[in-house]
């Protein structure tokens, strides 16, 4: 999930129901959003442009971590592939995630970059505030090294 934006939908609980852990891209908004999240399941996120103080000091602005044998690079603002931010390109093609996931641009995309062998995923945004039409989140099963079951789900308004 990404760009909540301090309003947290209520059937991201449901749809999150049967998941291990839950991932947030940055633009949380809110102590209270991150606080719901991290008393329903293990989370992880990052902070993002929006995200105060309060949330830069509790996450990191980049994470790179290794799950169910995934090499997991998030992130809130990163680019798409082969155009990642200048600041991460190097960095991407130093430590060569398998999933790349970032936020920001409120577009859900998944796009596999070949070149570096990573799959890319953004979210979209599950928040109120910002333009995008369709509150969006993306559920998957890493198992065994794999990137496996990418659902994509539609918030209602």
């Amino acid at each position: 999930m990404s760009d909540t934006h301090g309003y947290l939908h209520p059937l991201v609980f449901k749809y999150f129901e049967e998941v291990d852990q839950i991932w947030h891209a940055g633009d949380i908004g809110s102590i209270e959003v991150a606080d719901q999240l991290e008393k329903f399941k293990p989370f992880r996120a990052v902070w993002g442009n929006v995200d105060g103080q309060d949330l830069r000091i509790r996450y990191p602005e980049h994470a790179l971590f290794i799950c169910e044998g995934v090499k997991v690079w998030m992130t809130h603002i990163g680019g798409y592939p082969p155009k990642y931010t200048p600041e991460l390109k190097p960095y991407i093609h130093q430590k060569r995630p398998k999933l790349f996931i970032a936020g920001h641009s409120h577009i859900l995309k998944v796009i596999p970059d070949p070149a570096v062998g990573l799959l890319h995923i953004n979210p979209g945004a599950c928040g109120k505030q910002g333009w995008h039409k369709v509150k969006t989140l993306v559920r998957f099963e890493l198992t065994e090294g794999q990137i496996k079951g990418l659902e994509v789900i539609e918030l209602p308004d």
